[in-house]
């Protein structure tokens, strides 16, 4: 058993120093039944030719890509390797390596290198690369900690025109502890966050400004009855935006400054929700409110909105067997404090029904979004006044026919979709209408293991001064072939038509095969080819013909192979 723990440490070691991509240990509790060494990989290649009539303009003739990935286990270490080659890169680059190692014993877990702990949505949602550790009672018991780096220096030289935007390396340390089950919980957390000042060189420090922050976050749920629940998810950060700015010195910001020193860059800002949810047989029903004040920030978190609240109401049932419906409605609106220019409100509301008798399903859905401006500081314009409404009706049913030798198929889906500016100063050029209708049949022949579908479908799409339409029809039929099904070949031929009012006519036909065949469940080759001819067939212009020829081949192959397995001593005696 030592001599076990020896090489583990020797093999660490060894990658770490040079530079591994990627280590993972699940759990060192299952070390000695893990298997003391297998290594397995995948290798393959993709091949495309392509010719157009029109040049290589747009396209390069042939391109090649090769790929292996590699993946050695030791005794429950994870260590995968990869490489990647393609003609199309002009550039070589350096790996990027990462080190992870997240070993769990029993309750415990540990972070070391590349990680993520889970934490509340507004207070830490990005992964850090350090250590750290967390606990997980089967009871009821749960806490964390971690430190490390959250983000970077990005430190360009700044006489290169190419630089990227400079930033600081972040720091970051943080503490969860929470106490409950599922339906009855609490749960509390802490985040220090921080720039390093250092971390950028002076001409980049006059034009970035370091911060920092400190964000204390709570989540909990309360049930009171057994169809009845509470969530609350709310967070408070002190955050200041420059750490060179001068300090503030007064009687409560100094009680706290071992832990943030506030300062005239300093902000203090909330954000949370909270939802009510009830459940009844049958019937579920749930409202929320959310409130993310103006430039709430957490350094731990990527992009957030914020400066809106909004309240919204779930509802969904099956009143009838089969049957089911679900609706929602929101509202939100924007410019908390009222020093925007203009407050925005919106609404978001849908409908949706879903039924099945036997082989026949329908679905029915429809969405709405309004939105509409407000005054602010400044007296809104009503001949500018954003206004609009967006709203959606779509149907899809479907019928199936299972039988002994055939299996039928036929769907049909339709949308409308309606785009309108509702000020009754616009001139509604902006207005835009859109149509889609498709129609699908399937046959399956049962005892050819082979299928046949044909497809049409339609869109047209219009607005004041535009008409787009497009209709495609298409046919596929595939079937399967030896004992084991390990070959597989499909083919399609299709047609498209489009048509831009007062602009274009064109119209497309284009014939596609592919095959596929499995080796021994370990070889796998692909071999796809098409042919497309297309141009414009309007009478009007000069050229009116199919005179544009497009040509593509592909083969591929991936090999699955397992190059060496050393099994544990009892699993060899079962075989």
């Amino acid at each position: 058993m030592r001599m076990r723990y020896h090489i583990l440490c020797l093999l660490l070691m060894a990658t770490l120093g040079a530079g591994a991509q990627s280590i993972e240990l699940s759990n060192i509790s299952q070390i000695a039944q893990s298997d003391p060494l297998v290594i397995t990989g995948v290798v393959g290649t993709q091949n495309t030719y392509h010719h157009s009539s029109l040049g290589d303009g747009y396209a390069s003739p042939l391109s090649n890509v090769i790929y292996a990935n590699l993946n050695i286990n030791l005794y429950g270490i994870s260590m995968p390797f990869s490489f990647y080659y393609s003609n199309d890169n002009t550039s070589f680059s350096y790996p990027h390596f990462t080190f992870t190692l997240n070993p769990r014993y029993k309750n415990w877990t540990g972070y070391f290198g590349l990680s993520s702990m889970p934490f509340s949505q507004y207070v830490l949602n990005m992964s850090f690369n350090g250590i750290g550790v967390e606990y997980n009672d089967e009871k009821r018991l749960r806490f964390g900690a971690f430190y490390g780096v959250l983000r970077n220096a990005i430190n360009d030289d700044p006489t290169d025109p190419l630089a990227r935007s400079p930033q600081y390396k972040r720091l970051g340390w943080g503490v969860k502890i929470g106490y409950g089950s599922s339906a009855n919980y609490l749960d509390l957390y802490l985040l220090r966050a921080y720039d390093r000042l250092k971390s950028l060189d002076d001409y980049w420090q006059q034009k970035v400004s370091p911060q920092e922050n400190i964000v204390v976050g709570l989540k909990g749920a309360v049930t009171p009855l057994r169809f009845l629940s509470l969530n609350v998810n709310a967070a408070a950060s002190l955050f200041s935006t420059d750490t060179r700015a001068e300090e503030v010195h007064t009687e409560q910001t100094d009680q706290w400054s071992s832990v943030f020193q506030a300062r005239y860059s300093s902000l203090a800002r909330f954000a949370g929700d909270a939802s009510l949810n009830l459940t009844l047989p049958g019937i579920a029903l749930s409202a929320f409110y959310r409130m993310i004040q103006p430039d709430y920030t957490s350094l731990g978190t990527y992009y957030m909105s914020n400066n809106y609240q909004g309240f919204g109401l779930n509802a969904s049932t099956t009143f009838i067997k089969n049957m089911s419906v679900s609706g929602s409605f929101s509202w939100q609106e924007d410019n908390l404090t009222k020093k925007q220019l203009y407050t925005t409100r919106g609404l978001v509301y849908a409908i949706n029904a879903n039924s099945r008798l036997g082989g026949l399903n329908l679905a029915v859905g429809y969405n709405g979004y309004t939105q509409k401006q407000y005054d602010g500081t400044a007296r809104i314009n009503d001949t500018t006044r954003v206004d609009r409404r967006m709203q959606s009706i779509t149907f899809t049913p479907s019928y199936n026919i299972e039988g002994e030798k055939l299996s039928h198929t036929i769907a049909l889906s339709a949308s409308l979709t309606d785009n309108k500016d509702l000020n009754k100063f616009s001139s509604g050029t902006s207005d835009i209408t859109a149509t889609a209708l498709g129609l699908s049949y399937n046959l399956g022949v049962k005892d050819w293991d082979m299928n046949f579908t044909c497809s049409l479908s339609h869109q047209l799409s219009k607005g004041m001064h535009s008409r787009y339409s497009s209709d495609v029809a298409s046919l596929t039929t595939s079937r399967d072939f030896l004992e084991d099904k390990s070959l597989n070949i499909a083919a399609t031929v299709s047609m498209c038509y489009n048509e831009i009012k007062y602009q274009s006519k064109s119209l497309s036909v284009a014939g596609d095969l592919q095959a596929g065949y499995t080796l021994k469940k370990a070889h796998v080759f692909s071999l796809s080819a098409g042919i497309s001819k297309y141009g414009d067939v309007n009478p009007t212009k000069r050229r009116s013909s199919l005179d544009i020829t497009d040509v593509s081949v592909s083969l591929n192959y991936t090999y699955t192979f397992s190059l060496l397995e050393i099994k544990r001593k009892g699993e060899k005696e079962a075989k």
